[in-house]
C-alpha cells in the first residue's frame, strides 16, 4: 500500500520507524528482531535506509596504498522485501543520489517495482565519510529533485531508453526528507524551504523531517512550509537519546540542536541507564505533544534500537 493512501485513510495518528541495514558480514537477525519487538503496536510502515560506497586505501606488500571502494552496509532493497514480505508492513526504500548513475538507480526502481515495493525516499544523501563535499557520481543526480523527476518519469512510463519496447509504468508514492534547522549545506532555511518546494512541486507525495528535540522547531518549521505553499503532509522525525556520545555526534552529523534543558538533565545523568532513561521520558514529551498538535504521525529513528522506541509508543498509542 502507498504511504499517501495509508496518510489519507488513516483515522488516528500513526506510528513509522526507521532501520539501518546491518554492517557488511553483520547478521540480519538482529534487523528482524526489531521489526518484531515493534511490529505489536501496527507500524503503518517501515523504512530502510540506504548507504553509498566508501572509499579506503589497503597498504600493499609492497607499502604502497590502493584505493578500494566499498559498501559497508548493502542489502537495502532485499532488505526492504524481506521486511515486507515477512511482516505484511509496507516499507519505504531509501534511494541516494550518492554514488549512483541514473541507469543505476533506474534498475534498483524496476527491481523494486518487480518485487512490488512501492513506496520510496528520495534522497540526495551524505557524502562518504571523510569527504567534505557532495560530488554527484558522473551520470548522477546532484539535487534529490533530480531524482524525484526520474521517479515521476517512471511512473509515466518514461524510461532513460527512449527506445524501450513495452516500457510499464510503476506506481512508487515518493516521499522526501525536510531539514527544520534546515541543511547542513543551506546558507539559511528560507533558502533550504525553497529547495524543498522544488522536491514537492517536482512531484513528492510528502515529507519526513530530519529528528530534532524541540517541538517548536517542528512547529515554525512547518508554519513556514505552509506559508511557502507546500501543501503536503509533513511527518515529524524524533529519537530518543540514547548515550552521552550522543551529545556530540549527532549535532556533528545532522547539525541539529539540543535543547538546554535536555543536555543539563544528560549532564547530571551519572549511569547509561539513566542517560536512556532521561531520552526515554524526553521523547515521550516529544511525541505527546506532537499528537496533540494533530499531526498525521510521527516518525521514529530507531538507529537499529527498539527497545526505547517500543517504551515511548507503548506510552504514547
Amino acid at each position: 500500500m502507498r504511504v499517501s493512501d495509508i496518510l489519507a485513510q488513516a483515522k488516528r495518528p500513526l506510528f513509522t520507524f526507521e532501520l539501518v541495514p546491518p554492517l557488511k558480514g553483520g547478521n540480519v537477525q538482529t534487523i528482524l528482531e526489531a521489526v518484531r519487538e515493534l511490529s505489536e503496536f501496527s507500524p503503518a510502515y517501515i523504512n530502510v535506509t540506504n548507504h553509498q560506497e566508501e572509499v579506503v586505501y589497503i597498504e600493499r606488500p609492497d607499502g604502497l596504498l590502493e584505493r578500494k571502494t566499498v559498501r559497508k552496509r548493502p542489502g537495502t532493497l532485499a532488505l526492504s522485501a524481506l521486511i515486507q514480505y515477512t511482516f505484511n508492513i509496507p516499507v519505504v526504500t531509501h534511494l541516494i543520489c550518492g554514488g549512483s548513475t541514473a541507469d543505476q538507480i533506474e534498475n534498483d526502481l524496476v527491481e523494486l517495482h518487480f518485487l512490488g515495493l512501492e513506496n520510496v525516499l528520495a534522497l540526495r544523501g551524505d557524502p562518504p565519510a571523510g569527504v567534505k563535499r557532495f560530488v554527484p557520481t558522473s551520470g548522477g543526480h546532484a539535487y534529490s529533485s533530480d531524482l524525484v523527476e526520474q521517479i515521476v518519469n517512471l511512473n509515466g512510463g518514461i524510461y532513460l531508453d527512449p527506445m524501450l519496447e513495452n516500457a510499464q509504468k510503476t506506481n512508487f508514492c515518493i516521499g522526501v526528507a525536510g531539514y527544520p534547522e534546515k541543511h547542513g549545506e543551506a546558507p539559511n532555511l528560507e533558502l533550504d524551504i525553497a529547495m524543498l518546494k522544488k522536491k514537492v512541486d517536482a512531484g513528492a507525495h510528502y515529507i519526513v523531517t530530519q529528528m530534532f528535540f524541540d517541538n517548536q522547531v517542528y512547529f515554525r518549521f512547518v508554519e513556514q512550509c505552509r506559508a511557502a505553499g507546500i501543501t503536503v503532509p509533513i511527518i515529524p522525525g524524533i529519537k530518543p537519546i540514547g548515550s552521552r556520545r550522543d551529545l556530540a555526534t549527532i549535532p556533528q552529523t545532522f547539525h541539529v540542536d539540543f535543547p538546554s534543558a535536555l543536555v543539563d538533565q544528560i549532564s547530571r545523568a551519572k549511569t547509561l541507564a539513566e542517560i536512556r532513561e532521561v531520552g526515554v521520558e524526553w521523547c515521550i514529551q516529544q511525541t505527546r505533544e506532537l499528537l496533540a498538535s494533530g499531526v498525521e504521525g510521527v516518525h521514529f529513528y530507531t538507529l537499529g534500537k527498539a527497545d526505547s522506541v517500543a517504551r515511548v509508543v507503548r506510552a504514547c498509542y
